[in-house]
């Protein structure tokens, strides 16, 4: 249990209801902003590489944003734990907001991946300190109704991000996927400046400086490793990658010694002695594996496969959005009524799996209704189940570690986001380039022109070929992707296996902050806020 005390003077917080939703409505800006910039590029991606020009290696647009994004994690979430998460908070959008710039001015595709990393330095922190608050002034008991409107916010962005970056291709131009977060992200800090009002603390203990370096180093190592495997450029058995490998081995061994020897490590290895915790965090990583894997490319199949524009795929998105946002809410009202949880993970799993089972059956001659229902149910899968693990996780673990124990959870699931991108990314990927390059030769170019040809396509260049040569480019975008969902399938299936064993408990009645002796909540609390606000006599 982690040891802190306050710097700041004033009596404990009143968590009255108005006070909750005044600081919810600055998580939820900040959610907005991190989950919206991680879709908002799906769409505009294709003109992005062709401008670029990057096509061959765009997965490392989605892959430096998830793998920032990562690394970061376990820092917030103990940072927030043993220094307050306020101010982490604040500057977290800062980080993400000025990155954005950097991101809109780019002239060179790596530049762009850099900003694209930094963004992720941001939205890591806007993620994790978003969910740890919520559990720091919302009891798990009524939490639900709370994380409900978090995950649909997720659902949201899922739509709303290709939606938003099909127009700004189809009307402005892709620079504008980055523009609309300055003003959504100055929206944010002045929301947080004002309305997040949480104490400050000190750490008693050193700060686990090397434990952070280790488990970077993994987390590098680790992702480097599976692009590496899985590249038409070294593949499994070139010495580079498993170079990486020897390096995840050494990172990660020292990262164990070093946690087990900290005052106060960054990720406690006590919690993984936990089994509910253990369990719903690998539903997590399972489910990451899959889920951004799927989200990733399904705009892209959209745009390309099946000829629609920008903005129109962004459109085919809704389902997606509709289906995430209804069960979401519905989960987190049953949650708080019944205080049972375990059948949502079960549930949510069968009907993830089976959407992207019918998922492999797309080609670019599938009927737009059929795509939009297979996305509904995608996303009412989710649903279910984004939002319950990190519920179950923060109930499991003691109050003073609601940060560590959140920011663990969602790293393992975004390292899994951040694998299965890039083991599935340089699939497609290089199926894609080897689809490319044959429809090209075949259509009369020589190497050298086929090569720049694949690095340069994008859909507005598309439109402009002849009927034949655009038949066979929608033919290698769907000969590509939809064999890809086979291999998400298994994952799935061992998140299925996973919720089955998900041990259920109470609930718990006392909010975070509550229990730390932070802050006064229920009857109390609007009884003593009623007595500050009445007039004297």
């Amino acid at each position: 249990m982690t040891t802190t005390r306050f710097t700041d003077t004033a009596p404990p917080l009143l968590l009255t209801r108005r006070r909750i939703w005044i600081i919810f409505s600055a998580l939820i800006a900040g959610m907005l902003l991190a989950s919206l910039d991680q879709t908002i590029v799906s769409t505009a991606m294709p003109t992005i590489v062709g401008e670029l020009g990057g096509v061959s290696s765009q997965v490392w647009i989605t892959t430096a944003y998830i793998l920032a994004t990562t690394i970061v994690m376990p820092i917030y979430g103990k940072f927030g734990d043993v220094l307050g998460r306020r101010r982490l908070f604040i500057v977290a959008i800062a980080i993400f907001t000025a990155a954005s710039v950097g991101c809109a001015f780019a002239t060179g595709f790596w530049t762009f991946v850099i900003f694209r990393a930094v963004q992720g330095l941001g939205g890591g922190g806007l993620m994790i300190l978003s969910q740890a608050i919520i559990a720091d002034i919302v009891p798990a008991s009524e939490r639900g109704r709370y994380l409900g409107p978090l995950g649909g916010i997720f659902g949201l962005a899922a739509v709303g991000g290709p939606l938003l970056g099909g127009f700004f291709v189809d009307h402005l131009t892709w620079q504008w996927a980055f523009y609309i977060n300055i003003p959504v992200g100055i929206a944010a800090f002045l929301i947080a400046v004002f309305a997040l009002r949480l104490p400050n603390k000190k750490a008693v203990h050193p700060i686990d400086w090397l434990g952070v370096l280790s488990l970077s180093a993994a987390t590098t190592c680790l992702i480097f490793f599976a692009d590496s495997g899985g590249s038409a450029d070294h593949g499994w058995a070139a010495g580079v990658t498993w170079a990486w490998a020897a390096g995840l081995v050494l990172s990660a061994s020292l990262f164990v010694v070093v946690e087990a020897r900290a005052a106060d490590p960054i990720m406690p290895l006590s919690m993984f002695r936990n089994p509910i915790f253990v369990n719903a965090t690998a539903i997590g990583l399972a489910l990451g594996i899959g889920m951004f894997a799927a989200l990733g490319f399904v705009p892209t199949f959209l745009q390309m496969s099946s000829g629609t524009s920008a903005a129109a795929s962004g459109l085919l998105m809704l389902p997606l959005m509709a289906g995430l946002l209804a069960t979401s809410v519905v989960a987190g009202v049953l949650i708080t009524r019944t205080g049972r949880y375990r059948i949502f993970p079960v549930l949510g799993t069968l009907i993830t799996g089976g959407a992207m089972a019918a998922m492999t059956t797309l080609t670019a001659s599938t009927p737009i209704w059929l795509i939009g229902v297979y996305l509904l149910i995608f996303g009412a899968g989710l649903g279910l189940i984004i939002q319950v693990v990190v519920l179950v996780v923060q109930n499991a673990v003691s109050p003073d570690d609601i940060g560590t124990a959140t920011a663990t959870n969602n790293y393992f699931r975004e390292v899994g986001g951040a694998v299965g991108i890039a083991v599935f990314g340089t699939i497609f990927t290089s199926r894609l380039t080897e689809n490319l390059t044959t429809v090209f030769t075949g259509a009369g170019a020589d190497a050298e022109q086929a090569s720049r040809a694949t690095a340069t396509i994008d859909p507005a260049v598309l439109r402009q070929l002849p009927d034949q040569v655009r038949d066979g480019i929608v033919a290698a975008y769907a000969d590509a992707l939809a064999p890809v969902f086979w291999y998400l399938i298994p994952f799935m299936v061992i998140a299925l296996v996973l919720a089955l064993l998900l041990k259920e408990i109470p609930l718990s009645d006392v909010a975070g902050m509550v229990a730390r002796g932070e802050a006064i909540g229920g009857e109390e609390a609007e009884r003593l806020e009623a007595e500050r606000s009445a007039p004297p006599s």
